[in-house]
């Protein structure tokens, strides 16, 4: 403080009467307030704001409800926010792979190939077709498991996980591809 901002006389007599009745605190006696409630996680508010937001506008169509289970998979090691990450689809899709229709040796030759070029071409996150099985024989998705059980057995696959109803839901992959 230089000594032009320092009070006068006049000042700190007036500051002495004005604290005069007042006890001082124990400087190591003060209680800290209550801490504030934990925050609400901003994303998981935004994405139950959204499902809800989608079922109210979508009519509900029983041909259209998806019934088959939702596939995930990390590599141990991968970071969980990882997989949350691509579940939210924060990760944009690079290629795409359809598979419908194929055989599953056909499929599987398909799937090889196009995870080569992606490797190839340094993608990061790509989105694999398996269909819901709605045209097969059997009545259920016959590539779904296959394809799952291929990427687990792939090195360069980190995490994968069924896409969002947008990308085709479960008859859908999205595939995180190691760097």
């Amino acid at each position: 403080m230089s000594d032009e901002e320092l009070p006068d006389e006049s000042e700190r007599a007036l500051f002495r009467a004005a604290v005069a009745d007042c006890t001082p605190l124990r400087h190591d006696r003060a209680r800290p307030s209550a801490s504030p409630p934990a925050p609400d996680p901003r994303m998981r508010s935004a994405d139950e704001r959204r499902v809800m937001e989608e079922s109210m506008r979508a009519p509900l169509d029983p041909a259209e409800q998806e019934t088959g289970a939702e596939l995930s998979y990390a590599r141990a090691g991968a970071q969980h926010r990882l997989l949350r990450k691509l579940r939210r689809g924060h990760f944009a899709t690079e290629a795409e792979l359809d598979l419908h229709g194929l055989r599953v040796g056909e499929a599987r030759a398909a799937l090889d190939r196009f995870l080569g070029e992606c490797r190839a071409r340094g993608l990061r996150c790509v989105r694999i077709v398996h269909g819901k099985g709605q045209g097969s024989p059997e009545g259920r998705p016959v590539l779904k498991q296959k394809v799952a059980g291929w990427l687990r057995l792939r090195a360069g696959v980190l995490a994968y996980c069924s896409a969002r109803p947008v990308d085709g839901g479960t008859g859908a992959l999205y595939v995180l591809l190691r760097r």
